[in-house]
């Protein structure tokens, strides 16, 4: 039956011509890395995307995802990798096959991406390889790092009348499709917005022409039985509808509608996806990974990332994060798990004069620079808005106060210090973020932008090799389970040379000993 498969775990046998795999050197990538990764999960993890009695023999999902990680980790294509492990002792190796057997069709890939792989298992891979990783002692640390960075769409974004102009010719070519015949009352001459110089007049010369065509197509073809041109109205319906599109802030191509604009400066700006990911910033490896549109805000989807990194096995003592993880949210989740927050302050949040002022939160006061201090507070409640406290400072002490008219300026009865509900702490965790400590931590955060790198120059990572949310996403995650892997290669072969040397100076030391002590 199709989309039915028997799972069956077959033991691999040994031809005459494995021989051949004892000219792979020991200290091979693929070699550390199935030596200490034992991938064998990844049938269990899956079985449930599999049927146990019906179907034709399924290929191993272990081996299926084994290609996918070689892809990811040599950044080839569906074609190019089964091309190059049919030629590579070493791949073939690593997949547990014989070098006499044949691998799978390039397009089975896609559709074990599309079908089995679903993106909550490549979270559980990626956990379930640190989680045994962290039990053997090859990876350690106690802080984690989270950060966001950008990968363009795999197309390019175009203008709103350029969209509209692909809606109409869309829903025209559905219906002849369909219909066989175009109705006379559809076919009119399609504006031709490159003449019209005002932008936004073009806009709405293309808006119209696409109302005025979905109207008459409701009105002239039945598309109860047009089951792809009512589609393609309800497309164009749903695009125009938005908000957002005419003004260039939603979708920007047919092709990929989930990408959206994004920005990394206040000039630069890119059309695509942020992909945000935990890291522990010691051994550099990856630990969580989600994906979204690039319009996304830093830092929201923190909870997830977070609680993915705690299930790895780690403590976690510190986290660290730009200025865009300075958020009440954040703070708070730190702070009940005890966790050090290495973020620093960020001024659109925290918006107070240190020089002027400070807070006492053993007495919940302010002082000015004077010596000033505050009597009372009165919380004011907002409906949309966080709530605000008034803070009074003494009177008789700011009528005298010969920094009054610097202080309140023309209000010279101002006596009254208005912060958020939050300000006190803020103010608490600016004061830590002066400190030379914090500093010199905040510095291993630069590891994240040296892992960001190495995903978009040697894994692809900076163009979106397919269309969607979905797709992207798998991109991300399937990548960082192959830095991972390579990095943990690095890690064992590192142990390993280091051990090397020093027992080689032990023994040299040994050796020379008795000459030193002759010598006298």
């Amino acid at each position: 039956m199709e989309g039915l498969a028997l799972l069956k775990n077959v033991p691999h046998q040994l031809s005459i011509y494995s021989v051949l795999y004892d000219k792979i050197p020991s200290n091979h990538i693929l070699k550390i890395i199935a030596g200490n990764v034992d991938f064998s999960f990844i049938n269990e993890l899956l079985k449930d995307s599999y049927c146990q009695h019906l179907g034709r023999p399924a290929k191993e999902p272990e081996m299926l995802a084994k290609i996918l990680i070689l892809q990811y980790l040599y950044n080839l294509s569906d074609v190019k990798v089964i091309e190059e492990a049919r030629l590579n002792l070493a791949y073939m190796w690593f997949l547990g096959l014989n070098p006499e057997e044949d691998l799978p069709d390039a397009s089975l890939l896609a559709k074990f991406r599309k079908h089995r792989l679903k993106e909550t298992s490549v979270d559980d891979m990626i956990q379930e390889v640190v989680r045994q990783c962290v039990e053997k002692g090859i990876i350690k640390g106690t802080g984690l790092s989270i950060d966001a960075t950008h990968t363009q769409a795999n197309t390019k974004k175009k203008v709103p009348e350029r969209i509209m102009k692909h809606l109409g010719r869309r829903i025209i070519r559905a219906i002849e499709k369909e219909n066989g015949v175009i109705p006379a009352e559809l076919i009119s001459e399609v504006p031709d917005y490159k003449l019209i110089e005002d932008h936004n007049e073009a806009k709405q010369k293309m808006k119209s022409y696409v109302e005025e065509l979905i109207g008459k197509t409701e009105s002239h073809v039945d598309l109860s039985i047009l089951p792809n041109s009512q589609q393609a109205v309800n497309e164009a319906k749903e695009i125009l509808e938005d908000p957002k599109f005419m003004v260039q802030k939603g979708v920007r191509s047919l092709v990929d509608k989930e990408a959206r604009v994004g920005y990394k400066s206040k000039t630069d700006s890119f059309y695509g996806y942020k992909v945000e990911f935990a890291m522990l910033p010691e051994t550099r490896i990856i630990t969580a990974v989600t994906v979204e549109s690039g319009a996304y805000v830093d830092g929201s989807q923190f909870e997830e990332l977070y609680q993915r990194s705690k299930a790895c096995g780690l403590p976690i003592q510190e986290v660290y994060g730009d200025k865009a993880y300075f958020r009440k949210p954040i703070l708070d989740t730190l702070q009940t798990e005890a966790v050090e927050a290495i973020i620093p302050v960020n001024a659109c949040v925290y918006k107070l004069d240190e020089s002027r002022f400070s807070y006492n939160k053993d007495s919940d006061q302010w002082f000015c620079e004077m010596g000033n201090h505050t009597e009372k507070k009165v919380r004011q409640k907002y409906k949309n808005k966080n709530d605000v406290y008034r803070y009074h400072f003494v009177k008789s002490h700011c009528v005298q106060c010969p920094q009054r008219l610097t202080c309140a300026g023309k209000n010279t009865k101002k006596k009254v210090l208005r912060v958020s509900e939050h300000c006190a702490q803020y103010y608490e965790h600016s004061q830590l973020a002066k400190s030379d400590q914090f500093k010199l931590k905040y510095k291993k955060r630069a590891s994240h932008e040296w892992k960001n790198g190495e995903m978009k120059r040697f894994h692809g990572l900076d163009r979106a090799r397919g269309y969607g949310l979905k797709s992207m996403s798998l991109q991300a995650k399937l990548t960082a389970l192959a830095v991972n892997l390579k990095r943990i290669a690095a890690l064992i072969s590192f142990c390993g040379h280091a051990v090397w040397k020093r027992m080689a100076t032990f023994a040299v030391y040994r050796r020379l000993t008795p000459l030193f002590r002759q010598a006298g």
